[in-house]
């Protein structure tokens, strides 16, 4: 029988790969244009999914502290190294190492992680924030792009 740490890796890796997977298939078949903005549509609901359910599971309501309280969750679950600073209007997160820039550089397929992060990563992350109320989302910097980190701001 499996640990629960065991079934989360098996879990978590088959999130991983089907999420590329299928990203590389319709890529192959109608083109990478084709592949963002399919990927798009499905961060556009994804994220939502995913924070009404650590919100109900983590007992907590709107606003910042709850987006805060869900959002470290969930990186901390995907396995993302990040630091949190809070700032006068909201908080920032700072991620060192993002799992899926990983997988797409294990791939072979850094030279498209940029693009498909200036993208995927702007649509998920705005919506994160409009389940918890009136919050705006930057998107400040970007490991994919080459930067040291990325820089998500919630204010």
């Amino acid at each position: 029988m499996l640990t629960d740490k065991q079934a989360a890796q098996y879990f978590r890796r088959c999130y991983t790969a089907v999420d590329g997977l299928w990203f590389m298939k319709v890529e192959e078949k109608y083109g990478l244009e084709a592949a963002l903005e399919v990927d798009d549509q499905v961060w556009k609901v994804l994220p939502k999914i995913q924070a009404r359910m650590l919100k109900a599971m983590l007992n907590v309501g709107q606003g910042m502290d709850a987006l805060q309280e869900c959002l470290t969750t969930r990186l901390t679950l995907e396995e993302f190294e990040f630091e949190t600073q809070m700032n006068s209007d909201g908080f920032s997160i700072f991620v060192k190492r993002c799992p899926w820039h990983d997988q797409m550089v294990k791939s072979g397929r850094e030279h498209l992680s940029g693009t498909v992060g200036r993208r995927i990563c702007a649509t998920e992350y705005s919506v994160w924030a409009a389940e918890f109320g009136d919050i705006r989302f930057e998107l400040q910097q970007q490991l994919c792009d080459g930067c040291g980190q990325c820089v998500l701001r919630f204010r």
